[in-house]
């Protein structure tokens, strides 16, 4: 079965781009809170996407689910609403699949499903060790439709020197051995365009398949669309490069578990080699 694949963007056009090159989910990105203190002085992209872009994008895409990543369970302040709050508006304005970031406990987990209340699909994104403790529990509720592996921040947590060391080191596939029996939809990490990344982008696709992954999100340097003004230029990106991904997925298709194993191994290699030029 080939990958869900989602696109962060909260620009209509872009969305439109996406949606109609097989991109199946358009993913906004409304988490702030702490992100900031996580993430600070990183490349990392920091969207603070918003409920009006939710409303936008509800009457822009008719085919693309809409994914929205709230804020980390939280109570109200004199700066933010409450989860409670936001969760709601969320939902009243459109979102098709709500994603919980930065869980630690179960009690975190069955807050954000009382407030979903069945009403939408719910995704877990596992990005703290806490969250990787207590996945023998998280995957018998039955309320939660998906989960994530959300390989920075996981990485950051766990002092990696390299967010594909999870991948490497055998993490990743520790976490999936948890989660598959469940039934449960699951993935992990980014995707860059074929042939590109540190990692490149097809021998992480491999390793999607390997491990029985349903999900990617198309990274920044996927397609960096923010930085770019040409859509013609972006829309050939998004015709092309989508359509090179579903032709190496079902090479990998036809893969033989031998082949995944020598797939592995290059990746194991490319990561110390990546790791080892880090720590020079």
């Amino acid at each position: 079965m080939p990958l869900k694949l989602f696109y962060i963007t909260n620009r209509r056009e872009i969305a439109l781009i996406a949606e109609d090159a097989g991109v199946d989910r358009i993913f906004l990105d409304m988490e702030y809170i702490g992100k900031q203190d996580r993430q600070g002085g990183m490349d990392t992209v920091q969207n603070h996407h918003t409920i009006q872009d939710i409303k936008i994008l509800r009457n822009t895409i008719t085919k693309a689910e809409l994914l929205v990543r709230v804020n980390p369970i939280h109570d109200r302040t004199n700066f933010y609403s409450s989860s409670d709050e936001e969760i709601e508006q969320a939902i009243d304005s459109g979102a098709d699949i709500l994603m919980l970031p930065m869980y630690k406990s179960v009690r975190e987990v069955d807050r954000f499903l009382s407030i979903v209340d069945h009403r939408v699909k719910t995704m877990l994104l596992c990005e703290t060790p806490e969250a990787v403790s207590i996945m023998p529990e998280i995957v018998k509720i039955d309320e939660i439709d998906e989960i994530h592996i959300g390989l920075n921040d996981l990485h950051l947590a766990m002092k990696k020197g390299f967010m594909f060391e999870l991948l490497s080191d055998g993490t990743v596939d520790r976490i999936a051995d948890v989660i598959r029996p469940s039934g449960k939809r699951y993935g992990f990490g980014g995707i860059a365009r074929i042939g590109y990344g540190t990692l490149p982008a097809e021998k992480i696709i491999a390793e999607h398949y390997r491990i029985g992954s349903q999900m990617a999100i198309l990274s920044r340097s996927f397609c960096n669309a923010e930085k770019m003004s040409d859509l013609v230029e972006i829309r050939n990106i998004f015709d092309s490069e989508v359509r090179k991904i579903r032709e190496t997925e079902s090479l990998f298709s036809q893969y033989s578990p031998e082949q995944f194993d020598d797939n592995r191994r290059e990746v194991v290699r490319i990561t110390n080699h990546i790791l080892q030029s880090v720590n020079n």
